[in-house]
Protein backbone atom coordinates (compact mmCIF):
# COMPACT_ATOMS: atom_id res chain seq x y z
CA UNK A 1 0.00 0.00 0.00
CA UNK A 2 1.44 3.29 -0.68
CA UNK A 3 0.19 6.82 0.81
CA UNK A 4 0.50 10.10 -0.20
CA UNK A 5 -0.34 12.43 2.87
CA UNK A 6 -3.32 14.14 1.15
CA UNK A 7 -3.48 18.33 2.70
CA UNK A 8 -1.23 20.43 2.65
CA UNK A 9 -1.31 23.10 5.97
CA UNK A 10 0.09 26.30 6.44
CA UNK A 11 -0.58 29.11 8.98
CA UNK A 12 -0.86 32.70 8.05
CA UNK A 13 -2.05 35.34 10.14
CA UNK A 14 -3.45 33.41 12.35
CA UNK A 15 -5.46 31.65 9.73
CA UNK A 16 -4.97 27.56 9.09
CA UNK A 17 -5.20 27.25 5.05
CA UNK A 18 -5.70 23.56 3.85
CA UNK A 19 -4.75 22.29 0.67
CA UNK A 20 -6.15 19.05 -0.82
CA UNK A 21 -3.07 17.88 -2.50
CA UNK A 22 -5.45 14.03 -3.47
CA UNK A 23 -5.41 14.99 -6.88
CA UNK A 24 -2.38 14.74 -9.09
CA UNK A 25 -1.38 18.03 -10.34
CA UNK A 26 -2.39 18.69 -13.88
CA UNK A 27 -0.02 21.70 -14.28
CA UNK A 28 2.31 23.34 -12.12
CA UNK A 29 1.27 26.30 -10.97
CA UNK A 30 0.12 28.41 -7.47
CA UNK A 31 -2.54 26.81 -5.26
CA UNK A 32 -5.27 27.97 -3.43
CA UNK A 33 -6.59 26.75 -0.14
CA UNK A 34 -9.64 24.20 -0.55
CA UNK A 35 -10.76 25.09 3.49
CA UNK A 36 -9.85 27.84 5.93
CA UNK A 37 -9.82 27.85 10.02
CA UNK A 38 -10.03 30.70 11.69
CA UNK A 39 -7.33 30.75 14.80
CA UNK A 40 -7.86 34.35 15.04
CA UNK A 41 -8.82 34.18 18.68
CA UNK A 42 -6.42 31.66 19.59
CA UNK A 43 -4.54 33.45 23.30
CA UNK A 44 -1.62 31.14 22.38
CA UNK A 45 1.47 30.16 20.31
CA UNK A 46 -0.01 27.36 17.52
CA UNK A 47 2.36 24.61 17.34
CA UNK A 48 1.25 21.68 15.71
CA UNK A 49 -1.93 21.31 13.56
CA UNK A 50 -3.71 18.50 10.97
CA UNK A 51 -6.84 18.57 9.02
CA UNK A 52 -8.72 15.55 8.23
CA UNK A 53 -9.24 14.86 4.35
CA UNK A 54 -12.71 16.39 3.92
CA UNK A 55 -11.56 18.96 5.49
CA UNK A 56 -14.18 19.50 8.01
CA UNK A 57 -12.15 19.12 11.19
CA UNK A 58 -9.05 20.59 12.12
CA UNK A 59 -7.01 20.06 15.62
CA UNK A 60 -4.09 22.21 16.94
CA UNK A 61 -2.08 22.48 19.87
CA UNK A 62 -0.87 25.13 21.71
CA UNK A 63 1.57 25.25 24.79
CA UNK A 64 -1.00 24.11 27.63
CA UNK A 65 -4.21 22.73 25.00
CA UNK A 66 -5.28 20.89 21.86
CA UNK A 67 -8.39 21.51 20.42
CA UNK A 68 -10.59 19.93 17.40
CA UNK A 69 -12.63 22.61 15.68
CA UNK A 70 -14.33 23.18 12.36
CA UNK A 71 -14.03 25.46 9.89
CA UNK A 72 -16.70 28.00 11.35
CA UNK A 73 -14.48 27.66 14.86
CA UNK A 74 -16.97 25.49 16.33
CA UNK A 75 -14.75 23.59 19.41
CA UNK A 76 -15.47 19.82 19.54
CA UNK A 77 -13.45 19.01 22.40
CA UNK A 78 -10.35 20.15 23.98
CA UNK A 79 -7.77 19.16 25.82
CA UNK A 80 -5.72 20.63 28.60
CA UNK A 81 -2.44 19.19 29.83
CA UNK A 82 -2.70 20.39 33.55
CA UNK A 83 -0.41 23.35 35.48
CA UNK A 84 3.28 23.87 34.82
CA UNK A 85 5.53 25.81 36.32
CA UNK A 86 5.80 29.59 34.48
CA UNK A 87 9.33 28.75 33.59
CA UNK A 88 8.23 26.09 31.77
CA UNK A 89 8.18 24.95 28.00
CA UNK A 90 11.24 27.10 26.86
CA UNK A 91 11.81 26.84 23.37
CA UNK A 92 9.43 23.41 23.15
CA UNK A 93 6.31 22.82 21.05
CA UNK A 94 3.36 19.85 21.06
CA UNK A 95 3.13 17.97 18.24
CA UNK A 96 -0.34 16.35 16.66
CA UNK A 97 -1.47 14.35 14.02
CA UNK A 98 -3.93 12.32 13.11
CA UNK A 99 -4.25 8.54 12.35
CA UNK A 100 -4.01 7.11 8.94
CA UNK A 101 -8.30 6.34 9.18
CA UNK A 102 -8.79 9.65 11.14
CA UNK A 103 -10.34 7.89 14.28
CA UNK A 104 -7.40 8.67 16.49
CA UNK A 105 -5.36 11.94 17.20
CA UNK A 106 -1.63 11.33 18.06
CA UNK A 107 -0.01 13.98 20.52
CA UNK A 108 3.08 14.59 21.41
CA UNK A 109 3.75 16.64 24.69
CA UNK A 110 7.36 17.96 25.73
CA UNK A 111 6.43 17.56 29.55
CA UNK A 112 9.97 17.26 30.20
CA UNK A 113 10.92 21.00 28.87
CA UNK A 114 7.56 21.95 30.57
CA UNK A 115 8.38 20.72 33.79
CA UNK A 116 5.15 18.53 34.01
CA UNK A 117 4.70 15.11 36.00
CA UNK A 118 8.27 13.91 36.71
CA UNK A 119 10.03 15.51 33.96
CA UNK A 120 9.79 12.80 31.17
CA UNK A 121 7.59 13.11 27.74
CA UNK A 122 4.26 12.13 27.33
CA UNK A 123 2.80 10.18 23.76
CA UNK A 124 -0.96 10.30 24.07
CA UNK A 125 -3.88 8.71 21.78
CA UNK A 126 -7.17 9.87 21.60
CA UNK A 127 -10.65 9.56 20.19
CA UNK A 128 -11.02 11.65 17.23
CA UNK A 129 -15.05 12.30 17.86
CA UNK A 130 -15.41 12.75 21.76
CA UNK A 131 -11.43 13.95 22.25
CA UNK A 132 -11.52 10.99 25.36
CA UNK A 133 -7.54 10.02 25.95
CA UNK A 134 -7.59 6.08 24.63
CA UNK A 135 -4.21 5.41 25.74
CA UNK A 136 -1.06 7.11 26.25
CA UNK A 137 2.62 6.20 27.57
CA UNK A 138 5.61 8.05 28.91
CA UNK A 139 8.79 8.92 26.95
CA UNK A 140 12.14 8.17 28.05
CA UNK A 141 13.11 11.75 26.26
CA UNK A 142 12.97 15.58 27.13
CA UNK A 143 12.22 17.19 23.77
CA UNK A 144 12.12 20.33 22.18
CA UNK A 145 9.64 19.29 19.98
CA UNK A 146 8.65 16.44 17.51
CA UNK A 147 7.34 14.83 14.01
CA UNK A 148 5.26 12.42 13.31
CA UNK A 149 4.60 10.00 10.27
CA UNK A 150 2.02 8.50 10.42
CA UNK A 151 2.38 4.48 8.64
CA UNK A 152 0.42 2.95 5.96
CA UNK A 153 -0.99 0.14 7.93
CA UNK A 154 -3.26 2.55 9.73
CA UNK A 155 -2.06 1.15 13.21
CA UNK A 156 1.79 2.62 13.94
CA UNK A 157 2.62 5.56 13.97
CA UNK A 158 6.31 6.75 13.58
CA UNK A 159 7.70 9.86 16.01
CA UNK A 160 11.02 11.46 15.68
CA UNK A 161 11.98 13.46 19.15
CA UNK A 162 14.61 16.09 18.90
CA UNK A 163 16.43 16.79 22.02
CA UNK A 164 18.55 19.76 20.84
CA UNK A 165 22.30 19.35 22.05
CA UNK A 166 21.47 15.49 22.89
CA UNK A 167 20.53 14.46 19.52
CA UNK A 168 17.24 12.41 18.36
CA UNK A 169 15.09 9.82 20.22
CA UNK A 170 13.01 7.19 17.33
CA UNK A 171 10.29 5.74 18.52
CA UNK A 172 7.36 3.69 16.91
CA UNK A 173 4.24 3.19 18.64
CA UNK A 174 0.51 1.32 18.45
CA UNK A 175 -2.71 1.66 20.74
CA UNK A 176 -2.59 -1.68 22.85
CA UNK A 177 -5.73 -1.20 24.87
CA UNK A 178 -5.36 2.24 27.38
CA UNK A 179 -1.25 1.62 26.16
CA UNK A 180 0.59 2.22 23.69
CA UNK A 181 3.12 -0.35 22.72
CA UNK A 182 6.42 1.33 22.37
CA UNK A 183 9.63 0.49 20.09
CA UNK A 184 12.44 2.24 21.30
CA UNK A 185 15.27 2.65 18.35
CA UNK A 186 19.30 2.86 19.33
CA UNK A 187 19.53 6.26 17.15
CA UNK A 188 20.61 8.62 19.79
CA UNK A 189 22.84 10.28 16.64
CA UNK A 190 19.89 10.37 13.47
CA UNK A 191 17.19 12.30 13.14
CA UNK A 192 14.17 10.88 11.20
CA UNK A 193 13.37 13.31 7.98
CA UNK A 194 11.02 11.27 6.03
CA UNK A 195 9.13 7.85 5.80
CA UNK A 196 8.57 6.50 2.18
CA UNK A 197 5.42 6.31 0.52
CA UNK A 198 5.17 3.14 0.81
CA UNK A 199 6.07 2.84 4.21
CA UNK A 200 8.67 0.73 3.63
CA UNK A 201 12.03 2.86 4.08
CA UNK A 202 13.06 6.06 6.12
CA UNK A 203 15.67 8.36 5.69
CA UNK A 204 17.43 10.11 7.76
CA UNK A 205 20.22 12.72 9.12
CA UNK A 206 23.36 12.32 11.05
CA UNK A 207 22.43 14.57 14.01
CA UNK A 208 25.78 16.31 13.22
CA UNK A 209 24.67 16.66 9.56
CA UNK A 210 27.57 15.32 8.39
CA UNK A 211 25.85 11.87 6.17
CA UNK A 212 22.32 10.86 4.53
CA UNK A 213 21.57 7.45 5.17
CA UNK A 214 18.38 5.16 4.22
CA UNK A 215 16.58 2.47 5.95
CA UNK A 216 14.53 -0.64 5.85
CA UNK A 217 11.66 -0.01 8.02
CA UNK A 218 10.40 -1.20 10.28
CA UNK A 219 13.85 -2.83 11.07
CA UNK A 220 15.75 0.08 10.71
CA UNK A 221 18.39 -1.71 8.72
CA UNK A 222 20.50 0.48 7.15
CA UNK A 223 20.55 0.33 2.77
CA UNK A 224 22.91 2.83 1.69
CA UNK A 225 24.80 5.86 3.81
CA UNK A 226 25.72 9.06 1.88
CA UNK A 227 28.39 11.61 3.44
CA UNK A 228 28.79 15.11 2.65
CA UNK A 229 31.90 14.39 0.75
CA UNK A 230 29.89 12.52 -2.20
CA UNK A 231 27.99 16.33 -2.62
CA UNK A 232 31.50 17.66 -3.38
CA UNK A 233 31.66 19.54 -0.11
CA UNK A 234 33.22 19.35 2.69
CA UNK A 235 32.13 19.35 6.29
CA UNK A 236 32.82 22.55 8.14
CA UNK A 237 31.90 24.44 4.98
CA UNK A 238 28.56 22.54 4.28
CA UNK A 239 26.21 20.15 6.07
CA UNK A 240 23.46 18.12 5.49
CA UNK A 241 20.08 19.75 6.05
CA UNK A 242 17.47 18.07 7.87
CA UNK A 243 15.09 18.71 5.04
CA UNK A 244 13.64 17.59 1.93
CA UNK A 245 12.78 13.63 1.68
CA UNK A 246 11.09 11.09 -0.62
CA UNK A 247 10.18 13.06 -4.04
CA UNK A 248 8.96 9.31 -4.95
CA UNK A 249 9.52 5.36 -3.04
CA UNK A 250 12.64 5.40 -5.47
CA UNK A 251 14.20 8.86 -5.31
CA UNK A 252 15.24 11.09 -2.65
CA UNK A 253 15.32 14.93 -1.99
CA UNK A 254 18.77 15.71 -0.05
CA UNK A 255 19.25 18.92 0.46
CA UNK A 256 23.07 20.63 1.41
CA UNK A 257 23.22 23.97 2.65
CA UNK A 258 26.60 25.88 3.15
CA UNK A 259 28.10 29.66 3.30
CA UNK A 260 29.86 31.76 0.20
CA UNK A 261 33.43 32.41 2.01
CA UNK A 262 33.63 35.61 -0.40
CA UNK A 263 30.06 37.24 0.30
CA UNK A 264 28.96 35.33 3.47
CA UNK A 265 25.48 34.89 1.66
CA UNK A 266 23.92 31.58 2.63
CA UNK A 267 23.18 28.96 -0.41
CA UNK A 268 21.53 25.64 -0.88
CA UNK A 269 21.38 23.05 -3.44
CA UNK A 270 18.55 20.33 -3.66
CA UNK A 271 19.71 16.48 -4.72
CA UNK A 272 18.27 13.22 -6.30
CA UNK A 273 19.71 10.59 -4.80
CA UNK A 274 18.62 7.07 -5.59
CA UNK A 275 17.63 5.53 -2.51
CA UNK A 276 18.38 1.94 -3.53
CA UNK A 277 22.22 2.26 -4.76
CA UNK A 278 22.99 5.90 -2.88
CA UNK A 279 23.70 7.46 -6.69
CA UNK A 280 23.09 11.27 -6.94
CA UNK A 281 21.40 11.42 -10.32
CA UNK A 282 21.80 15.28 -10.29
CA UNK A 283 20.06 18.78 -8.53
CA UNK A 284 16.69 19.42 -8.51
CA UNK A 285 16.64 22.97 -10.96
CA UNK A 286 14.01 24.59 -8.22
CA UNK A 287 14.25 28.07 -7.05
CA UNK A 288 13.16 27.92 -3.24
CA UNK A 289 13.17 30.44 -0.66
CA UNK A 290 15.41 29.09 2.01
CA UNK A 291 16.68 25.07 2.39
CA UNK A 292 13.58 24.03 4.09
CA UNK A 293 11.13 25.45 1.25
CA UNK A 294 10.48 22.44 -0.87
CA UNK A 295 8.67 19.76 0.24
CA UNK A 296 8.63 16.29 -1.63
CA UNK A 297 4.97 14.94 -1.97
CA UNK A 298 5.91 11.17 -2.51
CA UNK A 299 4.13 10.74 -5.93
CA UNK A 300 6.76 12.50 -8.21
CA UNK A 301 5.64 16.09 -7.05
CA UNK A 302 7.08 18.55 -4.89
CA UNK A 303 5.86 22.15 -3.26
CA UNK A 304 7.46 25.40 -2.88
CA UNK A 305 6.98 28.74 -1.75
CA UNK A 306 6.64 31.56 -4.61
CA UNK A 307 7.42 35.00 -3.63
CA UNK A 308 3.29 36.14 -2.81
CA UNK A 309 3.80 33.53 -0.48
CA UNK A 310 1.48 31.10 -2.20
CA UNK A 311 2.60 27.48 -2.41
CA UNK A 312 3.06 26.17 -5.98
CA UNK A 313 3.19 22.17 -6.74
CA UNK A 314 5.75 21.30 -8.95
CA UNK A 315 6.13 17.89 -10.92
CA UNK A 316 9.84 17.56 -12.33
CA UNK A 317 10.02 17.79 -16.02
CA UNK A 318 6.22 19.23 -16.09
Amino acid sequence: MTVILPVHTRLVDGRLFAYDLSRPPAATGPLSPDAVFDLMGEDGRVEGRAVTRDLSRAVYATTDVVRCVDRDGRVFWRLEFGPRPEQGLVNARVSCEFSLDERLVWIYRPDGMAMRGNGLDRWLVVDTVTGDVRADVELPSVGHGAEHFPEPDGVHMLLDVGEGQDGSRVFRGRPLGADIGLADYPWEDRVVVSLAPDGRHVMTVHHEQEDVAFHTWPDGAEVVRIPLAAFGQEWGDAMVEWAGGYLDPETAVVTVVGEDEETEQEWHRHHLVDVRTGEIRGVLDAPTRNSYDLEPLGDGSFLRTDEEGRPWRHRPGA
